[in-house]
């Protein structure tokens, strides 16, 4: 990019070639569905046989042809939109830095140099003292000599003026010369081979495109789409767009729109079901332990998008993406439109893996299915929005995260900024929303009830299978003590670990006398009996064997602060099954742990959280407290 160049650029025509991309993309999007929705589906009915089949794969063929052009033309809109408005502003100053030339007429030769004339007077002769020509400096562009260094000012007046416009011009050239350089980059990388044919590797491409866009257009990026907003300040950006502004930026950068709390749920759900896609291309055939999991995890998320349980509510995805252990945010039910919504964080062990998309999307399912019985306008979501602990069950003494906050902190203050996006976007005057904490999770969620004002819109909280939330008092957690519910099964070891003294004690009992002597030596004494081996046999085993001996310790105290359903705590704790014991009923060493949300083995359990979830906590079944 050079001063002529620049000088003749028209940002416009940029943008209108990006809105010819946008209308090729909308058009390509259309011909997808057709394929899909009509003609697909009326074959599917009228015909059968081997022609039947081979037409239905060649219109499949071309139903991932139009996709695959709907997203590049998206890609391509969205880079000439960025280089459009990025390239706009040192265009402006070049031209006003040409224009304050002319009116000092001074000559602008093609490099950026600038030729001033004669003026002011030699102090000792009285001649007039000559023009010159001056190059512009910007510390990183210099095509000639540059400013005086000298430290002395030349008095011919003329100098200076010429000075500061070579400067200007030389900056705006070599600003734009590094925008034209990243979005040239860019859009070669979205140059299609010839003789197009779609395959898995074809959509690695595109998502290693959208990447690559995103990156140029991170400036642009950053000066059209408020990131560092709030999600109330990001939704009402959102409702002042156009319908084509909208479109634009859902399909330019859908990674970002499709993850942006304050952004509208369904617009939310159709870019990350690109993105879905996208992250599937990219993590297939890698070989690492980690990408071979999450791809599992995703893949059986999107088969659950592609065929939907007609006896469940409807599906969002409202967050996916592959960072750290993996993110998935899920709704049944439109979160934007229901008077109930709930959003319940997973806990030890959870990241994007096919468990996950198993039994953790199960528990959200069915807490929507079982609420939506006391009030059909209710949503229920798995928020997968961080890095919870994972420990592997032989490795409890040498591993900190389970040990500390560190994880749950980190994960308060996303949640947090997730919750305020539901409020945001929720049409409802008031909705009814309940904040869940299952395990590990529980943490994050008293964590976030903790920060100042509390979780933004939460009118309940509901902690199952908790080691406690870090707080002394239900009244802590900044909803008040009537509105924070406890489920702790008998059986549910995690709900009686130790605290940190006796944990020491307990290990260093082990590491001493082994587990067998930890068993046999007391620590089966107290119900509902140790585990042994490993975290099993450490920790979340019966580790109620250790109560408390010792007269300094604290009867409530567990891992993380007071016994959530302890009396002392001051939480309303509701009904639940005592659940299998573990090992002893030969389903493992924490099967009470996981059935909380199950309608099929803890139906009361189930039932209290649906109740509390629709708005009807005065109607569950309480139980004493500890």
């Amino acid at each position: 990019m050079d001063l002529k160049a620049l000088q003749a650029l028209n940002p416009s025509e940029y943008a209108d070639a990006a809105d010819g991309y946008r209308a090729v993309s909308d058009m390509a999007d259309a011909a997808t569905e057709r394929v899909d929705k009509q003609i697909t589906k009326a074959m599917e009915k009228a015909n059968e046989g081997e022609a039947a089949d081979a037409a239905q794969k060649k219109l499949k063929t071309l139903s991932e042809n139009f996709h695959y052009t709907q997203v590049e033309c998206g890609l391509v809109s969205g880079a000439l939109n960025g280089f459009s408005a990025e390239i706009a502003a040192p265009r402006r100053r070049l031209l006003e830095a040409l224009d304050d030339a002319k009116a000092l007429s001074y000559t602008v030769n093609a490099d950026g140099s600038v030729v001033y004339p004669a003026g002011g007077e030699n102090a000792l002769t009285g001649d007039e003292i000559p023009g010159g020509t001056i190059s512009g400096n910007t510390g990183r562009y210099s095509p000639g000599l540059g400013p005086d260094t000298s430290g002395l000012h030349s008095p011919n007046p003329h100098r200076a003026k010429a000075q500061d416009i070579a400067d200007r011009i030389a900056h705006a050239v070599q600003e734009a010369t590094e925008i034209d350089d990243r979005y040239s980059k860019a859009l070669d990388e979205l140059k299609a081979a010839p003789g197009l044919a779609v395959s898995t590797k074809t959509w690695a491409d595109v998502a290693a495109d959208a990447d690559t866009v995103s990156s140029a257009a991170s400036q642009y990026i950053r000066d059209h789409i408020p990131l560092d907003k709030s999600p109330a300040d990001r939704n009402k950006w959102w409702d002042s767009l156009s319908d084509e502004e909208r479109d634009e930026y859902r399909r330019a950068f859908p990674e970002i729109i499709g993850n942006l709390d304050g952004i509208p749920a369904v617009v939310r759900d159709e870019a990350n079901r690109e993105n879905l896609g996208l992250l599937i291309a990219k993590l297939e055939g890698q070989p690492d332990e980690k990408s071979r999991s999450m791809l599992e995890g995703l893949k059986s998320i999107d088969y659950q998008t592609r065929h939907p349980d007609p006896k469940s509510p409807p599906m969002y995805l409202l967050g996916i993406g592959d960072e750290g252990g993996g993110r998935a945010i899920v709704s049944y039910g439109n979160p934007d439109t229901s008077k109930n919504v709930s959003a319940y964080v997973p806990g030890l062990g959870t990241s994007l893996d096919s468990d996950f998309a198993k039994n953790d999307l199960k528990r959200a399912r069915d807490t929507a299915k079982e609420a939506q019985f006391y009030d059909p306008s209710t949503a229920s979501i798995v928020w997968l929005g961080y890095d919870a602990p994972q420990l592997p069950a032989s490795a409890f003494v040498d591993n900190t995260d389970v040990m500390s906050m560190d994880d749950a902190k980190a994960g308060a203050t996303s949640y947090r900024e997730f919750m305020a996006g539901v409020s945001a976007t929720n049409e409802n005057h008031d909705p009814h929303i309940t904040a869940i904490g299952h395990s590990y999770g529980s943490l994050t969620v008293g964590q976030a009830a903790q920060q100042q004002d509390g979780i933004p819109g939460a009118d309940d909280i509901v902690l199952v299978g908790s080691p406690g939330t870090g707080a002394a008092h239900a009244t802590d957690l900044n909803v008040g003590k009537g509105h924070v519910f406890v489920g702790a099964a008998e059986n549910d070891p995690v709900t009686k670990l130790p605290n940190h003294n006796e944990a020491g004690g307990i290990l260093t009992g082990i590491a001493g006398g082994g587990s067998a002597g930890f068993v046999l030596g007391g620590g089966m004494a107290g119900p509902p009996g140790a585990l042994v081996g490993g975290l099993s046999g450490a920790v979340l085993g019966g580790l109620s064997g250790h109560a408390a001996q010792d007269a300094q310790t604290d009867p409530n105290e567990i891992w993380f602060g007071t016994d959530p359903a302890s009396k002392e705590f001051g939480a309303q704790r509701f009904r639940v099954d005592e659940g299998p014991r573990p090992f002893i009923d030969g389903q493992g060493p924490t099967p009470a742990h996981s059935n909380y949300f199950n309608p099929e083995k803890d139906k009361e359990s189930a039932n209290n959280i649906a109740l509390i979830v629709s708005g009807n906590s005065g109607d569950i079944q309480l139980e004493r407290p500890r």
